[in-house]
């Protein structure tokens, strides 16, 4: 079999993973070697990060319904559970934003769990 020398894909390799390093800290955008640690660290973090975002964002949900209902004289775990006894089907999602954007929306919604919970 002839020699093959892989200069052409192993430069084309490793300018990839140096492309995705650019902004690095230290030698982490420069050799190869700890470019590529830092990228493939980088990728786990993003996979992993992408997963905790949707509990961060149910937080943040649950604070702000919580600040809401708080300002109708009522806590959070009592409004949810108001909510689920007069069958309403809200999300977390759709209750922040209401409670941000439509005050007089999340009254009507917080006094038909309070009359549920009566």
């Amino acid at each position: 079999m002839p020699r093959v020398k892989g200069g052409i894909v192993s430069r084309r390799r490793r300018k990839k993973v140096l492309k995705l390093a650019k902004g690095y800290f230290g030698s982490k955008h420069t050799l190869y070697k700890t470019a590529n640690e830092q990228v493939m660290h980088s990728f786990k973090y993003a996979y992993n990060d992408r997963r905790k975002l949707k509990g961060n964002m149910r937080k943040l949900w649950i604070a702000r319904i919580n600040a809401a209902a708080r300002m109708n004289d009522i806590s959070y775990s009592r409004l949810m559970h108001g909510l689920k006894l007069a069958n309403i089907d809200i999300n977390r999602k759709m209750l922040s934003e209401m409670a941000i954007h439509d005050a007089e929306g999340f009254a009507k919604v917080v006094e038909a769990a309070k009359a549920a919970l009566n």
